[in-house]
């Protein structure tokens, strides 16, 4: 689409009315919605929805949308959020030493599979410099220890002021964030596999083949002060067999964090993920 749109996150008590209001609001200022959907949680009583709307001949400036809104929103109780189309978000992507989930991101962003900008990869080790030089992304080293992580999550935070950047991307960062890093920057979205927290720690894959599942998996979520505990954004399983050796595990379970991460930063890049809670609604 050439034309830019703005998009509205709403979630608010459920009441009677609020699509008409809401739809009113935009028709009112001449506004042509392109895309509307909604989901009623009644055991939360609260109405989530997200809408789309063209900008071209749409009565009220860009700066004086929010205002305008939040006038009818206020008496609502509604929290929202308000996105435009053409504003190209900036990620930071966080490794350690792992590279297939940096790799893919990279891939489907230089395909344009999603609209944003890389220019930072952060990691704590040096093994992924050369992947950060070879697409000319700036690469920052950030060595964390037990006793230097205030300090490192310091030139971290820094660095994300530096870059401007909008969203963070742990792609297999094995490292944790603390409270208070995400407190000061809470758009981080993680990815790992699904056997937590059946199995935790160091070498899931070997520990789920001793078990023997059938099923391995990968989720992706928002990165909170609970480890591994944020809102779900996208999940999916692949079935194995007693065929599968160990690397099978490991190959298959990488190939489903890639897509499952891919998959939850388009839907975030593309606003459609309204979090209430501890849960979310992914708009399709």
């Amino acid at each position: 689409m050439t034309n830019p749109t703005a998009t509205l996150l709403i979630s608010c008590p459920d009441q009677r009315g609020l699509v008409a209001k809401f739809a009113n609001f935009i028709y009112s200022n001449g506004g042509n919605i392109i895309h509307a959907d909604q989901h009623t949680d009644f055991a939360a009583g609260l109405f989530l929805t997200r809408i789309e709307w063209q900008l071209e001949g749409f009565n009220l400036p860009r700066e004086f949308i929010a205002p305008a809104f939040n006038a009818i929103a206020q008496p609502l109780g509604a929290k929202w959020e308000i996105r435009f189309s053409d504003t190209v978000p900036r990620i930071a992507i966080w490794v350690s030493r792992q590279d297939h989930c940096l790799f893919d991101l990279i891939w489907r962003q230089r395909a344009k599979e999603f609209v944003a900008e890389i220019p930072l990869i952060i990691s704590n080790h040096a093994n992924l410099k050369v992947v950060a030089e070879q697409f000319n992304i700036d690469f920052q080293h950030v060595p964390i220890t037990k006793d230097n992580k205030s300090e490192q999550e310091a030139k971290q935070l820094e660095l994300l002021h530096q870059y401007k950047i909008d969203l963070v991307v742990l792609a297999k960062y094995m490292q944790i964030v603390s409270a208070d890093f995400i407190n000061q920057f809470p758009q981080i979205i993680n990815i790992h596999h699904s056997f937590l927290p059946a199995f935790i720690g160091a070498n899931p894959y070997h520990r789920a083949f001793e078990r023997g599942v059938k099923i391995i998996g990968a989720t992706a979520h928002y990165a909170t002060a609970d480890l591994d505990a944020g809102p779900i954004i996208e999940q999916d399983v692949v079935r194995v067999s007693h065929r599968d050796e160990v690397d099978d595990l490991v190959r298959k379970g990488k190939d489903l964090e890639r897509v499952v991460l891919a998959r939850a930063v388009r839907s975030h890049l593309q606003n459609r993920v309204l979090v209430y809670g501890n849960r979310t609604v992914v708009f399709e």
